[in-house]
């Protein structure tokens, strides 16, 4: 496939797979126009999507941000997470660790890339993908990471916060707190949807639980007291945490501060006006393209 980027040359982007243990994933190797820089090579991102099924546009929100990359130079590698689109396995099956694992085979793929150089290879995730690439970072990767809506809370914490603001009644934030002990204590989805059945499932309580299954209960047990703060901690590259100053899922000011204060290198900002999704000319600033 052919666009325009950089000075309005012609960029290519092609299918590729590469492999995260035993599992094959899928993605999309974007390319600048034009000759790499001389010297040891261009810069590159790789992009790592949000919670549930995201493929490598993360639904809408990646395609802007990958335009903007490349007019400023860019090699960007994106890609569809475990069990979604042409990847295989199953992102229900692991947790984060193992989503991280993937994240770190995606930046050996992008350095491996001719033209590419592998010194200045950035890391980007949004939302949940923020926990995956902190994990991947701390593990020594990126030559810097920037993430978009991503709590410095557990994600137990996370979804809590955005039912309040959502105006949940007491109750239904209860009956949240009884599911997250359902979790902690090993209880499967059957006894937790009969939790839910028991108390006249609340719509209010649909933004966490519309969807869930066996499956993607053990996941996001498995997730629920993940917390992001050590890997932070752990990074020895730059670190950006962006965050849309209205975003209405994140405790915004107590993530900023957290993140902030979690390493010599960490940054935050807030972009004003923005929610869930800062605009890509914003998270394209953080990565370093220039206007």
């Amino acid at each position: 496939m052919a666009g325009t980027g950089q000075a309005g040359e012609m960029t290519t982007s092609r299918e590729i797979t590469f492999a995260s243990g035993a599992t094959h994933l899928a993605g999309l190797l974007a390319l600048p126009g034009g000759p790499a820089p001389s010297g040891a090579g261009r810069a590159g991102v790789v992009l790592v999507g949000g919670s549930g099924p995201t493929d490598r546009d993360n639904g809408t929100y990646f395609p802007p941000l990958r335009a903007r990359l490349l007019a400023a130079g860019f090699a960007v590698l994106s890609y569809d997470k475990r069990g979604v689109g042409a990847s295989g396995g199953d992102w229900r099956a692991g947790g984060l660790a193992e989503l991280a694992e993937d994240a770190t085979a995606a930046l050996a793929r992008l350095r491996a890339e001719p033209g590419v150089d592998p010194a200045a290879v950035r890391l980007f995730g949004h939302s949940e993908g923020g926990w995956v690439a902190l994990r991947a970072a701390a593990r020594g990767g990126p030559e810097r990471l920037v993430t978009s809506g991503c709590p410095a809370v557990t994600p137990a914490a996370q979804e809590r916060h955005a039912l309040a603001v959502r105006g949940a009644a007491p109750e239904v934030l209860g009956l949240y707190d009884r599911l997250i002990a359902a979790g902690r204590a090993g209880v499967g989805f059957a006894a937790a949807d009969e939790l839910l059945a028991r108390a006249g499932r609340p719509a209010e309580l649909d933004p966490f639980w519309a969807g869930v299954d066996a499956r993607t209960w053990a996941f996001l047990v498995r997730k629920q007291e993940h917390d992001p703060l050590p890997d932070a901690a752990r990074l020895r590259c730059p670190h950006t945490a962006l965050y849309g100053a209205d975003d209405p899922l994140v405790p915004v000011a107590a993530s900023a501060r957290a993140f902030a204060g979690a390493a010599p290198r960490a940054t935050a900002v807030l972009v004003p006006g923005a929610g869930h999704r800062p605009p890509a000319e914003d998270v394209a600033r953080a990565l370093g393209a220039r206007e």
